[in-house]
């Protein structure tokens, strides 16, 4: 299993944040999802006039690591700004699952050079619906 470099990663999220498009709520977020094979991917949230159409931070660091051909990751970490470090939303909890149910999520501040709280996607997202309900 690839060790977690929380400085590193919460580091990667903060930078990427700073590219967020959020001119509806000012609520910018970065995330950096840590894969398998040690490799970093980023997404930040994109926002969009028609609310539904926006794009989280999560879900763009994974659609960026399933270009890369890339299945698996270990941890990702979520910058967000204060005062409370903020969870990943419920569908970004079920597509984390769908690639990375064992994924460790640290949620951090922007300005802190770690996460405030780590904990595992399972308690974020107990009894996640997964691919075994589809398929039988």
């Amino acid at each position: 299993m690839t060790a977690v470099d929380w400085t590193a990663l919460v580091g990667r999220a903060t930078q990427v944040r700073e590219h967020a498009y959020a001119p509806y709520s000012g609520y910018r977020v970065g995330a950096a999802l840590l894969a398998a094979d040690g490799r970093v991917f980023v997404g930040c949230n994109v926002e969009n006039a028609s609310y539904g159409a926006t794009s989280c931070a999560e879900r763009g660091a994974v659609a960026a690591m399933v270009a890369a051909g890339v299945r698996a990751a270990v941890a990702v970490a979520v910058v967000t700004q204060g005062p409370e470090a903020a969870a990943p939303c419920g569908i970004c909890r079920q597509v984390l699952a769908e690639l990375a149910p064992g994924l460790e999520v640290g949620m951090a501040i922007a300005g802190e050079p770690a996460p405030r709280r780590v904990v595992s996607l399972a308690e974020l997202l107990p009894e996640a619906f997964t691919g075994k309900m589809v398929t039988g």
